[in-house]
C-alpha cells in the first residue's frame, strides 16, 4: 500500500487472476508450498516413419534408441526447459536433436509452446511394393526434420484435477481425479527425407515420381486442429500419484509435398501419455512415457510418424521469497 495506487493495483489484478485461474478443491489438490521447482531429465526416444509412395512402393524407417538431456526451471504455473542428444558426445558424431519447451499450466487451462529439431540418423528396415517389400538394416542419414507449435486446451473439471500434479510437478494430488479436457493446437511442420543416400540398387527401384523428385520426399505444412481427451490421476499412495492422459488431434494442414503446389489435406494425430510421480515435501521425482501419432496422406503418397518416448526426471523445490 505504500507504494501507491498503481502497484496495488497491479498485485490487485494478480490476487484476482490466481483467484479466477488456479482456485482447487483443497479437498483434491493441493500446492507445493513453494513457488519454484528446478529438475533434471534424462529421456530415451525413437522415431519412426512409414512411406506409402506412388506405384505401392512402401518404405519403413526406424531410429536407434537415443537419449536426450535436459534442464527445466518453473515459477509458478510458468516452466521453460531445454533438451539436447548426449548421444552426440560420445558416438552419434554430427547429427543432433535439439528441443525447447515453454509451458503454463493452472487449474482453468494448459497451455505448451515447443520447437523440436532432429537430423539422428535412421535406419530403413524394409522397402519395395506392397506385399513384396524387402526387409533390411540400412543406415540412413538423409533426415532432417523441424517442428514447433503450440497448444492450449481448457479442464472441465478443473477444481478436482490437476496436469500440473501429474506431469508438471506444480501441485499434489491429494485424491484420485480425473476430467475431460478440449482446446485448439497449431504446429508446423518441415520434413526433408534425401534419400539419394541410400544404395544405387534401392535407388533403381523406387517409383519414377521419386526419381523426378531428386530422390527426396519434401513435406512444408501448416496444422490447425482441435485437441480433445481425457485425463487421470490415480492417487495410490500419500506420496505417490499414477496418471494417463490420452488425446486425439484432428483438423486440417495446408501445405505442399516436394514441388507440387499448396494444398488442403486432413491432419489426423494422437498424443498419449502415462506418468509415475513421488512426492516428498521439497524434492520429486517421476517418469513419463509418451507416444504421438501423426498422418499425412494425399491422392498419391502417405507418411505415418511416430515418437515413443520416456523420461526419467528429479527436482528440488524452493523459494527466494
Amino acid at each position: 500500500a505504500a507504494w501507491g495506487k498503481f502497484p496495488r493495483f497491479c498485485v490487485g489484478v494478480y490476487r484476482w487472476g490466481d483467484r479466477f485461474f488456479n482456485t482447487y478443491d483443497s479437498a483434491y489438490v493441493e500446492g507445493t508450498g513453494y513457488k519454484f521447482n528446478i529438475k533434471a531429465k534424462s529421456e530415451l526416444w525413437t522415431d519412426s516413419y512409414i512411406f506409402s509412395l506412388p506405384d505401392s512402393y512402401r518404405m519403413r524407417m526406424d531410429s536407434e534408441l537415443n537419449i536426450s538431456g535436459g534442464f527445466y526451471i518453473t515459477y509458478l504455473a510458468v516452466s521453460l526447459g531445454y533438451d539436447f542428444n548426449i548421444g552426440k558426445m560420445f558416438n552419434v558424431g554430427n547429427t543432433s536433436r535439439h528441443k525447447l519447451n515453454f509451458k503454463i499450466n493452472c487449474a482453468l487451462l494448459s497451455a505448451e509452446m515447443y520447437w523440436v529439431t532432429n537430423d539422428v540418423g535412421t535406419n530403413l528396415l524394409s522397402y519395395g511394393t506392397k506385399g513384396h517389400e524387402i526387409k533390411c538394416r540400412i543406415p540412413f542419414t538423409g533426415i532432417n526434420t523441424s517442428i514447433y507449435g503450440m497448444d492450449i486446451y481448457y479442464f472441465i473439471n478443473n477444481k478436482r484435477y490437476s496436469r500440473a500434479a501429474a506431469f508438471n510437478y506444480g501441485k499434489i494430488q491429494k485424491r484420485s481425479q480425473g476430467s475431460w479436457f478440449v482446446g485448439f493446437a497449431y504446429w508446423t511442420q518441415d520434413f526433408d527425407f534425401s534419400f539419394g543416400s541410400l544404395p544405387q540398387d534401392i535407388l533403381d527401384g523406387l517409383p519414377q515420381e521419386c526419381a523426378d523428385n531428386g530422390y527426396a520426399f519434401y513435406m512444408n505444412n501448416n496444422n490447425y486442429a482441435v485437441r480433445a481427451g481425457y485425463a487421470y490421476n490415480w492417487v495410490f499412495h500419500k506420496h505417490w500419484t499414477a496418471a494417463i492422459s490420452e488425446s486425439p488431434v484432428i483438423g486440417f494442414k495446408h501445405g505442399r509435398v516436394n514441388h507440387g503446389p499448396r494444398r488442403i489435406t486432413p491432419a489426423i494425430y494422437n498424443r498419449a501419455q502415462a506418468s509415475v510421480v513421488w512426492n516428498n515435501r521439497a524434492w520429486f521425482a517421476g517418469i513419463v512415457g509418451s507416444v504421438d501419432n501423426g498422418l499425412f496422406y494425399d491422392k498419391k503418397q502417405m507418411l505415418v510418424n511416430s515418437v515413443f518416448s520416456a523420461e526419467v526426471s528429479v527436482g528440488y523445490r524452493f523459494n527466494l521469497w
